[in-house]
């Protein structure tokens, strides 16, 4: 069970929210241009680069702070922002963007 309290915390959210928003920055981008090969990647290329980057280190800081104190809360909320960015992975694996 996840915890609500351990959940409302930075770093637990922001991995979420940024996976969430570069998988909408993909579909948003397929639903405009479609999934043609361009010779120079665009900005949503960038900007799903710099939220898949960005999102490690506060990650990795969820695992350091709350695994060791509390890991019966913690390793379903690191176990669901693995799976977001996983989810937010997989369009450019599916669809070679």
């Amino acid at each position: 069970m996840i915890s609500a309290t351990l959940l409302k915390r930075p770093s637990a959210f922001l991995p979420l929210a940024m996976s969430f928003v570069a998988l909408a920055t993909l579909v948003v981008h397929v639903a405009i241009f479609g999934t043609a090969h361009e010779s120079d990647e665009g900005a949503a290329a960038h900007i799903w680069q710099l939220l898949m980057a960005g999102q490690v280190p506060i990650i990795g800081f969820f695992a350091i702070r709350w695994l060791p104190e509390n890991p019966r809360r913690a390793l379903p909320i690191l176990a669901l922002q693995v799976g977001a960015a996983l989810a937010a992975m997989a369009p450019v694996f599916l669809l070679h963007l």
